[in-house]
């Protein structure tokens, strides 16, 4: 049996990751797993100046003190943390318990998209520096290091000077079954029966959604429909008693959810910076075209006019002009659905992804000295 700690930031579609995580972990029974979500708390973190405006200090402190408390109760053979920003405050005990970090991209990484989170990149070099090698010394004092994608294993390479072998590309996984549609033949008349169009993201704004809506407006609502999920209540409001449909209360993996999925013919994800998109590969694993914009890896995941259409952030006439493309060759449509299906069997499939996961994490524990010192004395 392995005693496992799964520490796991609760921001964004992170925690996503976490339900699906969960999931897959709960079905080993070799493992004994000891959950440790982290996000925000009512705790004196928040209250102190410095720490409480910003997040990493936040989450890194308390990480180390459910870690601490775990180890009062058993011994763990691994950790994992899912970001890296919670081992900042862990170097010590990552170097006494064998640790994976898991990332979906780089502070560098970061940086590089900063205006679409509405992130400020510093500008004094002193603390910036210090921010990097304390990265860095979280980096180094893994184990190893699990990356959703490409990108960041390469910053992780060629910015943070980690060796290549110590670092695996494992994207986040979809339950293939679950989000097995019967495919359909995109065959519309539009004036019959209009084309479905999905969005789905929490961070309205970021995730274009506002550029989508102009889209929409400026000639797409003619001949499409329009889901929209995301978590922004004021948005419902504001559209209510339109044709276009907000759904604010529906979670990740739930029925409701997927049945948009399966009634979609295209979905439709212009956003203006991401790090890796869950929903995305939930899309491909429904057998959708995406639309979506080269930032971040997204190019990882739909290649132009393969399995969707790569378009410029913020360019209304660029989305409305893909969406009639795809909607004016209902062949190419369902053939990059087909696409999308076959690339999110090969490449995302959660059950392969996070035995993967599982299985690293044995492996580093296995060769730890307390799992050597462990058997000896058997």
């Amino acid at each position: 049996m392995f005693n496992f700690g799964f520490v796991v930031e609760q921001a964004l579609g992170h925690i996503t990751h976490y339900q699906n995580l969960k999931y897959w972990v709960d079905r080993d029974t070799s493992i004994q797993p000891n959950w440790m979500p982290i996000g925000e708390d009512k705790d004196i973190w928040e209250k102190l100046p410095v720490i409480r405006n910003n997040w990493s200090l936040q989450v890194s402190l308390r990480t180390r003190k459910h870690i601490q408390a775990a180890m009062k109760l058993q011994t763990l053979d691994a950790l994992y943390f899912h970001t890296q920003s919670l081992g900042l405050f862990s170097i010590p005990l990552m170097h006494r318990i064998p640790t994976i970090v898991s990332t979906d991209a780089t502070p560098l990484n970061l940086d590089s998209i900063a205006a679409g989170y509405n992130h400020k990149v510093g500008d004094r070099y002193l603390i910036e520096r210090g921010k990097f090698h304390w990265n860095k010394s979280t980096y180094n004092a893994a184990a190893a290091i699990i990356t959703f994608c490409e990108w960041a294993k390469k910053s992780l390479i060629a910015d943070y000077g980690i060796p290549a072998e110590k670092v695996t590309v494992i994207p986040p996984g979809v339950d293939l079954r679950k989000w097995h549609f019967t495919p359909k033949e995109k065959l519309h008349s539009t004036a019959t029966n209009p084309l479905r169009l999905l969005f789905v993201g929490g961070d309205f704004a970021r995730k274009g959604g506002y550029t989508l809506l102009e889209a929409f407006r400026n000639g797409l609502d003619q001949d499409c429909t329009l889901d929209i999920v995301t978590k922004d209540i004021n948005l419902k409001q504001e559209l209510s008693g339109t044709q276009i449909r907000v759904h604010c209360d529906l979670n990740a993996n739930s029925q409701a959810l997927r049945q948009l999925y399966e009634q979609a013919d295209i979905f439709v994800f212009p956003t203006e910076a991401d790090c890796f998109g869950i929903v995305v590969s939930e899309a491909m694993a429904a057998g959708l075209p995406v639309i979506t914009t080269d930032v971040g890896p997204l190019r990882e995941q739909v290649e132009h006019k393969v399995n969707g259409l790569i378009v410029p952030p913020s360019d209304v006439s660029a989305l409305k002009n893909a969406v009639q493309t795809l909607k004016n060759d209902p062949a190419k449509m369902t053939a990059m659905g087909a696409v999308s299906r076959q690339i999110a069997e090969k490449r995302f499939d959660a059950k392969r992804n996070y035995d993967q996961v599982l299985s690293l994490m044995k492996s580093i524990s296995q060769k730890s000295p307390q799992h050597i010192n462990a058997i000896h004395h058997v």
